[in-house]
């Protein structure tokens, strides 16, 4: 199933369970994907954006996510 529901750093962080300053500093330092959209200056990212980055992200091989 595809989910094309836009996330924000807030619920990236809720995902990954960090706070959004951690999201927002992995974006600054390139770690992050692009984002799939800008609405007045803030990106968002679909959820199968965030869920294939958290799958590729180094030490998360085998991590269930939720």
């Amino acid at each position: 199933m595809t989910d094309r529901g836009l996330w924000s750093y807030k619920e990236i962080a809720a995902h990954i369970k960090v706070q959004p300053d951690t999201v927002r500093s992995y974006r600054k330092h390139g770690l992050l994907p692009p984002p799939d959209h800008v609405e007045a200056g803030k990106p968002y990212w679909h959820a199968d954006t965030v869920r294939a980055w958290v799958a590729s992200r180094p030490g998360n091989r085998g991590r269930k996510g939720s």
